[in-house]
């Protein structure tokens, strides 16, 4: 096992994975930007080193910078987390040719699936269904044209080494199309430096279902189970939950299966997730693999007792995966509400600031994985999540209820934040019936009056 890790993230999954390697004995170092000088992970972790102004493209993503600073505090790994440099080939080379492990997948595993296109062209071959869509890349509009009359409107444009939601856009006929090529590509060059883009056939009211996958150097693979992603804005995950209210034992076993084979495709290591859309027949389609820790890892977590930022290190230590397929359990539900520092009511708008009070909620069956406190200035330059409420129980109603509660506890005072709407969401009669898609929130949201969506302004600040 190690004796030091260094973790190249900040905010909430940096408190979280220091907290795994207390639990396991390894000290930590922590890097962080002159903007996150008071961050919690900078005061949990054993040494802290910083690397540059607040801008992420002067510190968290400054790769020369995190190398020295894991040589200068002698570890022998680094974390990634996610989002920031955790998907990328040339950091987890560089981690190679350092030798520093990189606890997540091998590079080679991380460009076969970082772009979207091979990606696809390898599920091909492993047998795992793909949405219908082009066959590479489109290189102009009537590449993009002649592939959307040939699988039939609606289509999707998406960005080749895209992901989160950017470089994506929606076409329903030929004007529209062109519109959204453009678009894409121009989004894709701005948040990704790579203007490639593909088409897919656009599935209506899907569920966006993904299975968290384990596998160790021994070329052992197993999946966790599902998570149901569905509920989303813009292709930005809001909630999740496990199992999914569409889960059949049947469609489990077909997806899980698919899942390992898109792993054992690429020689996949570490902990990953295989994503799918789930059409109305029950239809599965692969759509991306995510070759790092998922925001939403605790959900499983919950449900299947495995402390999943564990086994990446044990995993990248060498160590073999202590459990068989057969092993895996799912005995509880859980849910998790991503909790942010926006405005749901005014276009999501992001609300940095000082958090002026915060009290978080607890209870049998709650956990919070957050990185702010009363006091702290959530800065400006990075993500607008702070923290995630995860309500689990033995049954799906009865973790609807707790997590009703738990947001009802739930105190952030001085900014606005998601909690308003994660109360709407839990208390809709068709998302308790387990009645939703990836169109869900939108529905929400225009079918509500405003009058209703105007909380106070008191009242929307204090949840």
């Amino acid at each position: 096992m190690f004796d030091k890790i260094l973790i190249a993230n900040r905010g909430e999954i940096a408190v979280r994975i220091i907290r795994a390697c207390k639990e396991l004995g390894i000290r930590s170092v922590a890097v962080y930007s002159k903007a996150d000088a008071d961050s919690l992970h900078v005061q949990l972790a054993d040494e802290a080193v910083c690397i540059g102004e607040a801008p992420s493209k002067e510190s968290y993503l400054k790769i020369d910078r995190i190398i020295s600073a894991a040589e200068v505090t002698d570890v022998e790994a680094i974390h990634p987390g996610y989002g920031f440099l955790s998907e990328n080939a040339h950091f987890a080379e560089v981690c190679e040719g350092c030798n520093i492990k990189f606890i997540g997948p091998p590079s080679t595993a991380i460009r076969a699936m970082g772009d979207k296109v091979a990606a696809r062209e390898t599920m091909r071959k492993a047998g795992v269904p793909v949405v219908p869509g082009s066959d590479g890349p489109v290189t102009s509009e009537d590449e993009a044209l002649k592939t959307a009359r040939r699988i039939g409107y609606p289509v999707i444009i998406k960005a080749a080494g895209g992901g989160g939601g950017r470089g994506m856009r929606v076409a329903h006929n030929d004007p529209s199309l062109i519109k959204a090529y453009h678009t894409a590509r121009s989004e894709a060059e701005r948040a990704f430096a790579n203007p490639t883009v593909y088409v897919e056939k656009y599935l209506e009211e899907p569920r966006h279902i993904e299975f968290q996958i384990l596998a160790d150097r021994r070329g052992k693979v197993i999946h966790l189970g599902e998570r149901d992603c569905s509920i989303q804005r813009r292709h930005q995950k809001l909630l999740e939950e496990s199992p999914s209210p569409i889960m059949t034992g049947d469609l489990r076993k077909k997806m899980g299966k698919a899942a390992i084979r898109a792993a054992e495709a690429v020689g996949y290591v570490n902990a990953g997730t295989v994503e799918f859309l789930v059409d109305k027949n029950g239809d599965f389609y692969f759509i991306e693999m995510n070759t790092r820790v998922q925001v939403e890892h605790p959900v499983t977590e919950e449900v299947t007792g495995i402390d999943i930022v564990k086994e990446q290190i044990r995993i990248a230590a060498g160590e073999e995966l202590g459990y068989d397929q057969k092993h895996i359990e799912f005995p509880r539900c859980a849910i998790e509400c991503r909790i942010n520092a926006e405005d749901p009511f005014n276009n999501f708008q992001p609300s940095p600031g000082r958090i002026d009070f915060l009290h978080v909620p607890g209870g049998l069956g709650v956990r919070v994985d957050q990185h702010v406190y009363s006091g702290y200035v959530i800065p400006p330059y990075y993500d607008s999540m702070i923290g995630k409420l995860i309500c689990y129980a033995r049954d799906r109603r009865t973790a609807l209820d707790r997590m009703s509660r738990a947001l009802d506890e739930f105190v952030i005072r001085g900014i606005r934040t998601t909690i308003p709407l994660h109360k709407m969401i839990i208390k809709d009669p068709n998302f308790r019936r387990g009645r939703y898609s990836t169109s869900f929130v939108e529905r929400l949201l225009n079918t509500t009056t405003q009058a209703g969506l105007q909380l106070s302004s008191d009242e929307t600040k204090s949840s």
